[in-house]
């Protein structure tokens, strides 16, 4: 099947991957639209196909290695590596930070892809590529599975993805549906 942005879009609905309701992101803003993609990647062969979609983002591109931030992009950058033939490894949080633990090692001079399920505001992605840099790495790709940036996060280079879903996000102050008295859900990983 052809990964169009429609089909994704799809996808997410009939998974269940798509939630309305008043949802508190991993970037502290406020949304009434949440994306789970793991309720995609959960399908083995649905997660093969969108990281192989992905991948053909970077067709001609030199990479030595893919790297993700834990959770949400560990699945799919993984599927992108299988589909490049480069080696994967995850940031994790420890102590709030991100970091590169668990005996993944990262040469000086290796060129990087960073992967990420959902952008919002590019908080976790711009930590990965900090943490990439900080160790030496050059990183010659940004990718997501859903690019919800709106085009309005200055990121250091162009953002590839799948789908590029424009929904908009409130601070705390400004949000409507907390305004309304609406319970808020944090489904994200940051800070679990």
């Amino acid at each position: 099947m052809t990964m169009t942005e429609d089909k994704v879009l799809e996808l997410m609905k009939e998974l269940g991957a798509l939630h309305q309701g008043h949802f508190l992101l991993s970037s502290g803003r406020h949304s009434d639209f949440y994306f789970q993609c793991a309720r995609i990647l959960q399908y083995p062969e649905l997660a093969r196909e969108l990281g192989a979609a992905i991948a053909s983002n970077f067709d001609g591109e030199t990479c030595d290695l893919v790297v993700s931030p834990a959770m949400g992009g560990i699945l799919i950058g993984h599927e992108v590596a299988r589909a490049l033939g480069r080696r994967f490894v995850f940031a994790e949080r420890k102590d709030g930070e991100l970091q590169i633990r668990r005996g993944f090692e990262m040469e000086p001079g290796e060129k990087v892809i960073i992967v990420e399920d959902v952008v919002t505001r590019g908080t976790s992605l711009l930590e990965v590529v900090k943490v990439v840099e900080d160790a030496g790495g050059q990183v010659v790709g940004l990718s997501t599975i859903i690019d919800r940036t709106g085009g309005e996060v200055e990121l250091p280079m162009p953002l590839e993805s799948l789908a590029k879903v424009k929904v908009e996000t409130w601070d705390a102050d400004d949000c409507p549906l907390c305004a309304r008295g609406e319970a808020i859900v944090q489904p994200g990983s940051r800070g679990n």
